[in-house]
């Protein structure tokens, strides 16, 4: 995000990592502990990294009740570091799969928007009130109407799903009094901060991979991933 240099977004506009070796400016490097795997640095570079700037910008703290619509590799890395931080925890997703996995990272309830009125239930774990933060990780155009839905007067809604589009009624926005937030990407500090946080709080990021895949099985891998309905998938040499 800095204003002085060109903006660098690899496999987009530079070289990214399907390859054994990997070019990069030194000064945008972070020391992987020796505690942390290979993937679970690359989750904190981006997966968990997001979900980490995320809350970073909201100011997610264990006096909230945080709704997290999705549960893929975003959302679930959402998932930990919002009970790590002591927060109570709303998962949602469409698929049952992800929700398990929610159950397993300690979410404290779980909701498929498909089974009935999202705002309704949020209202049934929240007595009544709605949840103070929201994290919208899904990309679906859907889930950004339910998150103003859900979120209650004085709430905070993060935005980080890529894919969709984001409507709104400022009516209900002005009403509750709401503020939205989006995140894309964090500071080299901010991924150092995110990997001390992993270590002193003993997050489990392993736990987030489903599949671990060779190179030369890149094409089977996006095939599953495209399902959109397992964890994450890392590249290993």
């Amino acid at each position: 995000m800095c204003e002085e240099m060109p903006i660098t977004v690899y496999g987009e506009d530079s070289h990214g990592a399907h390859a054994p070796f990997m070019k990069v400016r030194a000064d945008t490097l972070v020391p992987l502990d020796e505690r942390l795997s290979f993937a679970a640095g690359a989750a904190i570079s981006c997966g968990t990294g997001t979900a980490w700037g995320a809350f970073e910008r909201m100011g997610l703290t264990g006096r909230d009740t945080v709704a997290i619509f999705g549960q893929g590799p975003v959302g679930l890395s959402a998932t930990l570091i919002a009970k790590a931080l002591g927060a109570k925890v709303i998962a949602l997703d469409i698929d049952n799969e992800r929700l398990a996995a929610a159950r397993l990272s300690d979410a404290d309830y779980t909701i498929n928007p498909e089974n009935g009125d999202v705002a309704e239930a949020v209202r049934e774990h929240t007595n009544g009130k709605g949840a103070s933060m929201v994290l919208e990780t899904s990309g679906a155009t859907s889930a950004g109407v339910d998150a103003i839905r859900v979120a209650r007067s004085w709430g905070t809604i993060g935005l980080v799903g890529i894919g969709g589009e984001f409507k709104l009624v400022l009516s209900q926005v002005l009403r509750k009094q709401l503020r939205i937030l989006p995140s894309w990407t964090m500071s080299v500090q901010g991924q150092r901060a995110c990997a001390d946080f992993v270590l002193e709080r003993g997050i489990d990021l392993d736990r987030i991979f489903t599949h671990r895949w060779r190179l030369e099985q890149a094409e089977e891998a996006y095939r599953v991933f495209n399902r959109q309905s397992s964890g994450k998938g890392v590249f290993l040499m």
